[in-house]
């Protein structure tokens, strides 16, 4: 029997390539034979400490009778009023600058939204997040890489004669990048700025770099910046991310954001951990003292080790990467690998705790020596 479904779906979600999200840990433990406890995540960039106390207790108080009642069992907030204006108090900026959405991809999402119709462009500095190339093509856009240098910068020139070339709408820059760790420079940003698209400044690690640029919204109305939960505040599981932008753009753009897509547990921990901030800052720095120390622990083993100002590193390591991929896997830890070209020979860790670190150093060791004898 024919079936009409093929013929009412668009025709590009056919040959549409979806985003590969990271597997959950139950359905890992039970592929792997292992206990869930025994498995050490280390491929997402999260918080491994998790959220503060503060955060923890505002949760709580959702399970509450009162909290059940007055908050669990009525729809959020549309305008996330309290948490802008928390955010707003964090960065010095205006609430009607900051949207907040389900993870920053939300707000990449309604950014595309209001942009991109078929064929427009979207430049981006590769490799770098898969959601970019993903959300480009979801609306119908047309993805335009521009290959980093050979130590993953911004080859500007070639950027800005893209961006001509095809008359790009937006230009997205992680900041710093992901998977490599490096950072956006200020005059990388200026030398875009001036040209007449969005220019995207996807600050998602920016607790671990302290690099910003939210302080040029003033002076340069095509700036967004993109911001999340997910790694700093220790809240992945609840999605959080917000855009900061001129208030013009804001005010556009709230038009396309459905409600309520920030659910009431996501922004009352949100709004918690943000208002918590200064109680995080000394885990984040002893994250950032963890990472140097694993970097140069693994460079001591053979590694060749991407500088990083996030809160994960890219590794090169001395046998195939794929194979280091899997027998870590095999031990339970699990980390990122990226079958792309320049990356094929690398790994993704993300920084966890030292205890984590030394687990993974002592089965690398193993994986090394073994795979040299062969």
């Amino acid at each position: 029997m024919h079936n009409p479904i093929a013929s009412l779906l668009r025709a590009d979600i056919a040959g549409f390539a979806p985003y590969t999200p990271i597997v959950p840990l139950d359905v890992l433990a039970q592929r792997l034979g292992l206990p869930l406890a025994d498995l050490i995540k280390l491929d997402a960039n999260e918080n491994p400490y998790g959220p503060t106390a503060a955060t923890r207790a505002a949760l709580a108080q959702l399970a509450t009778e009162t909290g059940a009642r007055t908050q669990t069992a009525l729809y959020p907030d549309p305008d996330t009023t309290s948490l802008r204006a928390a955010i707003g108090t964090r960065l010095g900026q205006s609430p009607d600058r900051i949207i907040c959405g389900n993870g920053s991809d939300e707000i990449i999402d309604v950014l595309m939204r209001g942009t991109i119709t078929p064929g427009a462009a979207v430049v981006d500095a590769t490799p770098t997040f898969g959601m970019y190339a993903y959300s480009t093509h979801l609306y119908q856009g047309t993805y335009i890489e521009v290959p980093r240098t050979a130590s993953f910068g911004i080859d500007i020139d070639q950027m800005r004669a893209a961006i001509t070339r095809h008359q790009a709408k937006i230009v997205i820059l992680a900041a710093p990048n992901n998977p490599t760790g490096n950072p956006l420079t200020r005059d990388e940003l200026l030398a875009l700025l001036d040209l007449p698209l969005i220019v995207v400044s996807d600050e998602a690690y920016a607790e671990f770099s302290g690099i910003s640029f939210v302080d040029l919204i003033d002076s340069h109305p095509n700036l967004v910046v993109l911001r999340t939960f997910s790694k700093w505040a220790g809240l992945a599981g609840l999605r959080v991310g917000y855009g900061v932008m001129h208030e013009t753009l804001a005010a556009e753009l709230r038009k396309i954001k459905p409600p309520y897509t920030v659910n009431v547990a996501a922004d009352v921990a949100a709004t918690a951990a943000i208002r918590d901030y200064a109680s995080m800052q000394p885990l984040l720095q002893q994250i950032c003292q963890d990472r140097d120390a694993f970097a140069a622990q693994l460079t001591t083993l053979g590694c060749a080790v991407y500088p990083s100002v996030a809160n994960f590193l890219l590794v090169r390591t001395p046998v195939s990467a794929s194979t280091v991929r899997d027998e870590l896997m095999k031990a339970g830890i699990l980390i990122r690998y990226f079958p792309k070209p320049r990356l094929a020979d690398c790994i993704r860790i993300s920084i966890g705790t030292a205890a984590q670190h030394e687990r993974v150093l002592d089965v690398l060791e193993t994986i090394f020596v073994q795979q040299k004898g062969h």
